[in-house]
């Protein structure tokens, strides 16, 4: 900053104003400060300046996602930075991987770098370890699954009502054997995808077997590997439901490498990049990832802004999109 002032001709407090943007300088003096930043390839030391505000806030808020590499975790974060950037906030970003360690890890490792907030989509049993930082003044929210012992807004798509609106729609096709294929066991939305598929086979009269269940299978090599097995029984389903994105890529390969695409129906959970590409199209219950990240950051951006009260759960809408894969008929 002192080359800056010095090439400028100005004092330092006038360079500290031209890029702070306070507004208070002659626009002849603010030019020739922007001129010598151009020349000089200045930029502005925002850990320095955090220190030195009164509020300590450093505009920026941690994501803590499972992986950021999966294309519903991408919409999510495109949503939060929607938010974001009308404030003039960076979100810096990390993958747990389902690793609890990973995402306490992730979570301190943001915490120390003074973010404002944190919008973590929650891998572990106990978040408890953040009540501190919340109760310091640290903005927290939860996103896709809901956090344990602490009390935090979250956002949550309706898991188990597009769960029974995918199943439903099979069994509407005819279908009585539908097999399911999920996602890990301690992982709240793959309980809830499972309770909805349960949910609609009582409603419709239909036994609840557990052989045609396939839990844990958090990649589509296993997802692949489950749908061949229960397409290789005794009495395979006529139906499939793969009740997560990755685990509905492998269903589908599987499928065709049995060339039972068009007689096996199938609808995914998630909707998917070319799933209307496919023969036939893939039906999917879709969520709206953008919203889930969006719902999000407001409700991080109104504690961050004073607000007090409850804490909030705000559930968002599935939608089922017929492309031709769960109309087939056993």
């Amino acid at each position: 900053m002192k080359e800056v002032a010095t090439l400028a001709g100005v004092s330092l407090a006038t360079v500290s104003r031209v890029v702070n943007d306070d507004g208070k300088v002659r626009p002849d003096l603010a030019e020739k400060v922007r001129e010598a930043v151009a020349l000089l390839g200045y930029r502005r030391d925002l850990t320095a300046t955090n220190l030195r505000r009164a509020d300590r806030h450093s505009a920026s808020l941690g994501l803590v996602f499972d992986d950021v590499a999966n294309p519903f975790h991408a919409a999510l974060l495109r949503g939060v930075e929607t938010v974001a950037r009308t404030r003039g906030v960076l979100p810096l970003v990390g993958s747990s991987d389902e690793d609890p360690a990973r995402e306490r890890e992730l979570a301190e490792a943001f915490l120390a770098r003074r973010v404002d907030g944190l919008i973590v989509v929650p891998a572990g049993p106990d978040h408890s370890y953040l009540r501190q930082e919340r109760d310091a003044g640290v903005a927290l929210a939860f996103v896709d699954r809901p956090p344990a012992f602490i009390d935090a807004d979250c956002v949550l798509s309706d898991n188990a009502g597009g769960a029974y609106a995918a199943t439903a729609h099979l069994i509407e096709r005819g279908h009585r054997r539908i097999g399911f294929l999920g996602d890990r066991t301690q992982i709240f939305t793959a309980v809830e995808r499972l309770r909805g598929y349960r949910e609609a086979l009582t409603e419709h009269g239909i036994h609840y077997d557990a052989a045609l269940v396939r839990m844990d299978l958090h990649d589509s090599a296993k997802a692949s590997a489950a749908a061949g097995e229960l397409l290789g029984g005794d009495e395979p389903p006529t139906a499939l439901f793969s009740a997560q994105n990755l685990i509905t890529i492998g269903t589908v390969q599987r499928l065709r490498a049995l060339d039972l695409h068009r007689r096996v129906a199938v609808v995914g959970f998630d909707d998917l990049t070319l799933a209307d590409a496919v023969e036939p199209g893939l039906t999917v219950v879709a969520q709206n990832a953008h919203e889930l990240g969006r719902l999000t950051a407001e409700l991080l951006f109104a504690r961050l802004d004073g607000q007090n009260g409850p804490t909030r759960r705000v559930e968002v809408p599935t939608t089922l999109i017929e492309r031709g894969s769960g109309e087939l008929v056993p």
